[in-house]
């Protein structure tokens, strides 16, 4: 590759990703009655009025992303007598500003999620909304919809409301460096430090995610842990792949919505209102899940059972934590894909078989994903105690189409991944690898390099070869504008 070829890595990559969005079915730039839309909006709804609490003093933080500007939701604990503590989740209040039906509003209701490629961000929502006005800022005054959860010693659900608030972000941090901190490997971030009481009030956060956790996996919760990657940039160039690994800062985060996600579907239920549900049914694969633990030596019931697969997951990251993310993917993609779907007051959905829980809405992404801002406008409504502001009819059609769509939004994410790892293994067209199948079917059977965790298509030697396999390959070509990274097995 010359000099030439590798400048235009990232306006390569650009154009990929335009190509494939329009393909995919997804809208890449906004409409022009969008953007006029857009410029009668001059800033945030900074006026509260009487059932709106003031929650600015509280100390507001948000943990993110290193170069996220999105910023969906901010946490806080306030500790309580006897060792119980309460959360709050504060989420953007995007409804405040983005009314159903508007031009904004449709062209999020079409890619119904933002979609992150390595070369560009396609967001949801205008980025003079997404990252400013409907964004819980740094030092900025924001309305937001509170989730708050008293949690007790033990790391049960004591109790729970949802309402409106004015809140305030005091200190944006990185999942990285706080979790560099909290693992004491790195010194404090100095943002926290700023902050009185800060460092306290995280570390609080830290012990109370832990608990959440602990508890939902007495009750079957899986102990995922893969391997994100992700192309780094040296200007325009395409340097390096990243792997990006779970940490305790992305744990308090995760642990919290999955906690506030089921207390926003339980609140729902409880004003006898409709919902849309992220579920994982039953495994599509349960079988080789029982033929994969049996190669490391492990017995698993034959009917599908999260507790039994949790107990084995633990035992195998035990005996081998180098590899065990690569385990973790192969049950991930034996267990199929989430989707949303809609639950009818009294109804009984299949929850979410990963994390064993039953009552599973998305709620804290509004900035992010359409789903939560259709629970947002349900639990304003219900809030507020108006009529509904979706028939069941419309939410069943969006269930499914969010479904399609995020489908449709992995697929482009996955194609511009690739087409950058082909850039950066062109060079090593004729060496080999040791790695693991991740697909096998009808369509082809896929393989991940160890070093560097990479996927591409196994196009020889696919015979007796299934999820989970091990195997040396050979890299023989890739193909840049198509994403095509090939291997043989040696």
């Amino acid at each position: 590759m010359t000099n030439k070829d590798e400048g235009q890595h990232r306006s390569k990559l650009q154009r990929i990703a335009q190509k494939a969005m329009i393909e995919k079915g997804l809208i890449p730039d906004f409409s022009s009655q969008a953007i006029a839309e857009l410029s009668g909006i001059k800033g945030a709804v900074t006026k509260i009025d009487g059932a709106t609490k003031d929650l600015r003093n509280l100390l507001w933080c948000s943990i993110d992303n290193d170069d996220s500007l999105d910023l969906d939701q901010l946490t806080v604990a306030i500790p309580k007598s006897g060792n119980s503590v309460n959360i709050l989740i504060a989420i953007a209040d995007v409804d405040a500003i983005v009314k159903k039906g508007s031009a904004i509003d449709e062209h999020a209701k079409n890619n119904t999620l933002s979609v992150y490629t390595a070369a560009q961000i396609f967001p949801m929502l205008p980025e003079k909304l997404s990252t400013d006005i409907t964004s819980l800022n740094f030092e900025s005054d924001r309305l937001a919809v509170i989730v708050e959860m008293g949690i007790g010693e033990d790391g049960s659900l004591q109790s729970s409301d949802v309402y409106q608030a004015m809140v305030r972000n005091h200190a944006k941090l990185a999942y990285n460096s706080v979790a560099a901190w909290l693992e004491d490997k790195e010194p404090m971030p100095k943002e926290i430090g700023e902050i009185k009481g800060l460092e306290e009030n995280l570390r609080l956060q830290d012990s109370i995610a832990k608990k959440l956790k602990t508890l939902r996996h007495a009750h079957g919760a899986l102990d995922l842990e893969t391997i994100e990657v992700h192309p780094v940039f040296d200007g325009d160039n395409v340097k390096e792949l990243k792997a990006d690994r779970r940490n305790s800062a992305k744990d308090i985060i995760e642990d919290f919505m999955i906690a506030a996600n089921g207390v926003t579907a339980r609140y729902l239920a409880s004003k006898n209102l409709p919902s849309i549900r992220r579920v994982v049914q039953t495994p599509k694969r349960w079988d080789r899940i029982v033929e994969l633990a049996k190669e490391h030596n492990y017995t698993l019931p034959q009917q599908p059972n999260s507790r039994a697969l949790d107990q084995f997951l633990l035992s195998a990251k035990a005996a081998d934590a180098l590899r065990y993310p690569d385990l973790c993917l192969s049950v991930i993609k034996l267990l199929g894909p989430g989707e949303y779907v809609v639950e009818l007051p009294g109804g009984n959905s299949e929850g979410h078989f990963g994390l064993a829980v039953k009552d599973y809405a998305h709620s804290t992404a509004p900035n992010r994903r359409y789903p939560d801002l259709i629970t947002q406008r349900l639990l304003k409504g219900a809030m507020a105690e108006q009529l509904i502001q979706y028939t069941t009819d419309e939410l069943t059609t969006l269930a499914s189409h969010c479904t399609k769509e995020e489908d449709a939004a992995k697929k482009v994410e996955r194609l511009v991944e690739k087409s950058a790892a082909a850039m950066v293994m062109e060079s090593k067209i004729g060496e080999e690898f040791d790695a693991i199948v991740t697909g096998a079917s009808d369509k082809g059977t896929w393989v991940r390099l160890m070093d560097p965790p990479i996927e591409g298509k196994l196009i020889s030697g696919v015979e007796g070869m299934d999820v989970g396999h091990r195997l040396r390959v050979k890299l023989v070509h890739t193909d840049a504008e198509r994403g095509f990274i090939d291997f043989k097995r040696v």
